[in-house]
């Protein structure tokens, strides 16, 4: 019931940011316009249950075995 509420007020800051307003403009309900639609991105991906590509690849900074100083 919460995540329907939240989907439903994300789609709604969604649509308000779809009005050719700057990302950093005020929106609704006290965010940016840019951080509505990210609200709606994130919303479309628990909808779709997936994660973002970025979140599957391996780190790119590994630090070597013996790297750190032993304290």
């Amino acid at each position: 019931m919460a995540e329907a509420r939240l989907l439903i007020a994300l789609a709604v800051l969604g649509a308000a940011s779809a009005c050719g307003s700057g990302a950093n403009d005020p929106g609704p309900g006290g965010v940016t316009v840019g951080e509505a639609k990210a609200l709606d991105d994130a919303a479309k991906m628990l909808d779709e249950r997936r994660l973002p590509d970025e979140a599957l690849q391996p780190a790119a900074t590994a630090v070597p075995s013996g790297a750190l100083p032993s304290g």
